[in-house]
């Protein structure tokens, strides 16, 4: 039993060894005169609880202060927002939250839910 468990251990080390780095695609990519560093956004969360207060990143913060918050510095990239709410949260929560991303200058913000 022994010599099994000793055969079955070595062939998946093996194994491993061979197709961990088989899932990387090695390419070559072609050469361009002009390009560009491809810039990843940062993903800010902003949470409603069920009383209407808000949080970003589990911090809170009062409406008036969330767009200094979130407004991006001059020659930076707007944040991505994730926007997650309490399901009983009144829906006048959610307006004022999106009313002050408006006000820092952040177009577009992803709202997490549930499926059904």
């Amino acid at each position: 039993m022994i010599d099994v468990m000793m055969f079955l251990l070595v062939f998946f080390v093996l194994i491993s060894i061979n197709v961990l780095p088989a899932l990387g695609l090695k390419i070559s990519p072609p050469s361009s005169a002009r390009t560009e560093h491809v810039v990843e956004r940062t993903k800010v969360m902003v949470s409603i609880d069920h009383d209407g207060n808000t949080f970003i990143e589990g911090r809170p913060v009062s409406l008036e202060e969330l767009p200094d918050r979130l407004r991006p510095l001059p020659g930076e990239q707007s944040p991505a927002v994730i926007i997650a709410g309490d399901g009983t949260s009144q829906l006048q929560h959610l307006v004022n939250v999106l009313d002050a991303l408006k006000a820092a200058g952040i177009t577009n913000a992803a709202i997490v839910a549930r499926a059904k």
